[in-house]
């Protein structure tokens, strides 16, 4: 099987077709999710269409797998656009909680830092977090991201507004 990333003790993979079903139970899972990020509820349709429809926010979709092909979590990456400084891209990422805290995540954002870098014309790499997720701080400051600063007020999940640190690469 074709990997486009390869890692250690993991791989990168594009979400292809087959795999919408299981990305869609994930972005609707609360477990998968974790505590600090805003609720979904999305239908395998929707995700279809959002598969199809990624290129407004240039969006890519990948699978993270171990070596033995079994599937941990996802990663994406994003355009976010700023009216004065045009488009920043931003990662973001979730695993399943059984495979938290071994170090595929923080080798996974390595190498989709390193790809990101390798293949856009970009000097910047970002991403946000809720102030209180210490295991994603953690991720991003192993993977080389500096904290840029606090986003107060910067999601609305579970029912009030959050601050965010903002995160980068360059």
């Amino acid at each position: 099987m074709f990997r486009l990333l390869e890692g250690k003790n993991v791989n990168l993979r594009v979400v292809e077709k087959e795999d919408l079903p299981l990305f869609a139970e994930w972005l609707s899972s609360l477990e998968v999710l974790g505590e600090y990020n805003p609720l979904r509820q999305v239908s395998r349709l929707e995700t279809e269409k959002m598969f199809e429809n990624d290129k407004a926010y240039e969006m890519k979709e990948f699978i993270i797998e171990k070596k033995d092909g079994i599937k941990i979590g996802f990663m994406v990456h994003f355009c976010v656009l700023h009216p004065f400084c045009g488009k920043q891209l931003e990662i973001g990422y979730a695993l399943v909680p059984s495979e938290r805290g071994k170090g595929y995540c923080t080798e996974a954002t390595k190498i989709m830092v390193d790809y990101l870098f390798l293949s856009r014309d970009t000097m910047r790499v970002q991403a946000s977090t809720d102030t209180r997720n210490l295991a994603s701080h953690k991720v991003l400051e192993k993977a080389g991201f500096k904290k840029e600063g606090t986003m107060r007020k910067y999601l609305f999940s579970r029912g009030e507004l959050r601050d965010a640190y903002l995160y980068s690469i360059l």
